[in-house]
């Protein structure tokens, strides 16, 4: 994956979560994870409580979503969360990188009237030979 791919992923990945047409959000999970793909969630203490309405149930933890019917309820949630009230928008920042099949990034949530970070995180994929994502790390501080 060249660097331009790598950057397009990480654009359409942090894209979808911004995502208010839920067809197109829906579209681009299937795109961007494969089938049976993961999204694995290390959330900071006070979130447990809140993210089993996330979409995740437990394991351990960590919380999880497998598949495009979890991912989209998992995606959706934290649009809904986050992001319809037109409040935040999530970004990322510009230090992505790939060795071999691991994408590594950071992004921010950012509140939209005035740009300030109010959130942020880390985010470590792994993708296939055709770029899609085998399972998604999600590191928010």
């Amino acid at each position: 994956m060249s660097d331009s791919r790598t950057a397009e992923l990480v654009a359409r990945y942090v894209g979808v979560w911004c995502e208010a047409d839920a067809e197109q959000r829906r579209k681009t999970i299937e795109e961007l994870w494969i089938e049976d793909g993961k999204h694995y969630l290390d959330p900071p203490a006070e979130f447990r409580t809140v993210a089993t309405g996330f979409g995740f149930g437990f394991a351990a933890s960590t919380l999880e979503a497998t598949g495009y019917d979890e991912l989209e309820a998992r995606v959706a949630r934290s649009y809904e969360e986050f992001v319809a009230g037109g409040e935040y928008k999530f970004r990322p920042r510009d230090n992505a990188v790939r060795l071999k099949d691991v994408v590594k990034f950071s992004w921010e949530m950012v509140a939209t009237a005035s740009g300030e970070v109010v959130g942020e995180g880390l985010e470590v994929l792994q993708v296939d030979a055709d770029g899609r994502i085998v399972a998604d790390y999600q590191f928010p501080n």
